[in-house]
């Protein structure tokens, strides 16, 4: 009796976008951005090397989607550093979770702020994440000092955003001062920059001898 013949069945995976964005999160902390392709990413997988393209035209769309995770994940522990009552603590919190996220995943890190963030009007998810994120600490900056929320909201990031690049790169080592790359240090340099304040910021006083 011969073998039956069957018919080959269309590939069908429960949710394969998810499954493949998993498998790149993955490779990315393991392998770095160099070993990230389309085709090692549907290896890990566990699918054929054509079914990443059902949902990535190319490989920079699989990594502004990564990137777009990445942020998500960092804009959630922002946000729940934000719900401190005190807006002081909630900032210092805020910036204790963007270097921790950078500390723990340094390749998403730098996949997050590298050329794909310039491109982000390709990737309205990818802009759409990252302005969400800067969104929480913009708002949380205002409730520390009313009227000056951006520049305190860019002085922090760029500290922080700057210390954990120092950080990744090893560039604290040798140093002739006693630095730890780390989150503690990190929130200590937040401290200098955030003095402690009573209320909200006084508008400029009149010189004396001026009308009131």
């Amino acid at each position: 009796m011969s073998p039956r013949k069957t018919t080959p069945r269309p590939y069908h995976h429960g949710n394969l976008r998810e499954s493949l964005l998993a498998a790149a999160d993955e490779l990315l902390g393991r392998a770095g951005l160099a070993g990230l392709t389309l085709r090692e990413v549907a290896r890990a997988a566990g699918v054929s090397h054509a079914a990443p393209y059902h949902h990535f035209a190319n490989l920079d769309e699989l990594l502004a989607a990564v990137a777009a995770r990445s942020f998500e994940r960092l804009g959630q522990a922002m946000a729940a550093a934000s719900q401190c009552p005190d807006a002081r603590e909630a900032l210092l919190r805020i910036g204790d979770a963007y270097v921790g996220h950078a500390r723990a995943q340094p390749a998403h890190f730098r996949l997050m702020f590298g050329p794909m963030l310039a491109r982000k009007v390709e990737f309205p998810a990818l802009a759409e994440a990252a302005r969400q994120s800067f969104d929480v600490l913009l708002a949380t900056a205002e409730r520390y000092a009313p009227g000056q929320g951006a520049a305190v909201a860019l002085s922090g990031w760029s500290l922080g955003h700057g210390f954990a690049n120092l950080a990744i790169d090893g560039a604290f080592e040798g140093l002739p001062v006693p630095v730890s790359p780390d989150v503690a240090m990190a929130r200590h340099l937040n401290e200098w920059l955030l003095p402690v304040r009573d209320g909200p910021a006084a508008p400029a006083r009149a010189k004396s001898g001026q009308r009131r």
